[in-house]
């Protein structure tokens, strides 16, 4: 199948311009995420955060109760790329192996080879990854990183094409285990899904049919090769002096703020320089504005931040501080 839009092909002697390339990164933007409107209502906003964390290579963590459309979320986006798409139910007894493969005997030959497990896909929603012990949650820290698996001292290589779409309960924490920070620092962003207001939840019941799954209505409007090229198209994106200086005032600000106690990594910085680049192509634009930075700041940062005992008593939370960090910080001419 060949993306309408964009195409890795180009005539000998053709040279297409940043604006050229990046307008391309726009119009397949624009149609993803109304393909995907049409099964996920009252979800623009993390739709399009999705779609730039997959552009740019990174992790998603999807936070709601139960009911809101997360999993149909992930689903609705593998089946417009037309990708494979694997679902992993994170239990208790969950066991490392379940998730990566394992080494089995094969009597025939005698010797043992190696099964893949569900994670060799290209979208891996891992379902409720709190509700796995540290040890099943750390076999996907391999994977995330470097994209590979590593089985018995033997390394196998994942698809280029590899992004982790993780969801987890807020509200019901029998039974669960609290990611820890590592893992938390591997998703490039963490999305709350929270209820539509009235009109899109009156929709929602009025087009509902019993027993359909909405998103098999939907038709492929990318491939993944296409995908693949389009995340190297964003290193044309621009980056001015006095908007990285921006972006690292935000950075340091959080380690200072006597409500955190540990503030953003350098990784998490380059999380929100990736997506604001992201962000600027997907509005058509070859150079990121501080409005970019600002828009990408609580989603790459919320869930990599640790408030003080002291902030949480008195019911701060991650999104309200960094919203005081934006607002004290000077935005650059």
């Amino acid at each position: 199948m060949e993306c309408h839009n964009c195409t890795t092909k180009k005539g000998a002697g053709t040279v297409e311009s940043p604006t050229a390339n990046l307008s391309r990164i726009q119009s397949v933007t624009n149609h993803v995420i109304q393909t995907m409107d049409q099964s996920i209502i009252g979800q623009q906003e993390n739709l399009r955060l999705l779609w730039a964390s997959l552009l740019t290579g990174g992790h998603v963590l999807l936070e709601g109760v139960p009911g809101l459309g997360k999993t149909l979320m992930v689903r609705s986006l593998a089946q417009v790329i037309d990708c494979q798409c694997s679902r992993v139910q994170f239990t208790p007894d969950l066991m490392p192996s379940d998730v990566t493969g394992t080494k089995v005997f094969d009597l025939q030959s005698g010797r043992f080879s190696f099964r893949k497990g569900p994670i060799f896909t290209n979208v891996l929603l891992a379902d409720e990854i709190n509700r796995t012990p540290p040890k099943t949650q750390a076999a996907l820290l391999e994977a995330m990183e470097e994209k590979q698996v590593t089985v018995d001292g033997e390394t196998f290589t994942l698809p280029p094409l590899f992004f982790v779409v993780a969801t987890q309960n807020p509200v019901e924490y029998e039974g669960t285990y609290v990611l820890p920070e590592a893992q938390l620092d591997r998703f490039a962003v963490k999305l709350i899904v929270d209820y539509p207001d009235e009109e899109n939840e009156n929709l929602l019941f009025s087009t509902h049919k019993p027993g359909e799954r909405r998103e098999k209505s939907l038709q492929p409007v990318i491939n993944m090769e296409d995908v693949l090229y389009l995340r190297s198209e964003l290193e044309q994106v621009t980056v001015e002096s006095s908007v990285v200086q921006y972006l690292l005032s935000i950075i340091r600000a959080t380690r200072k703020h006597p409500k955190i106690a540990l503030g953003a990594s350098p990784r998490a910085g380059l999380s929100v320089l990736s997506l604001s680049k992201a962000e600027a192509a997907m509005s058509g634009r070859t150079f990121v504005t501080p409005d970019d930075i600002k828009g990408m700041i609580k989603p790459a940062l919320r869930h990599r931040l640790i408030l003080h005992p002291d902030g949480e008593l008195e019911g701060w939370k991650a999104d309200d501080i960094l919203d005081e960090i934006i607002q004290s910080t000077v935005v650059p001419r």
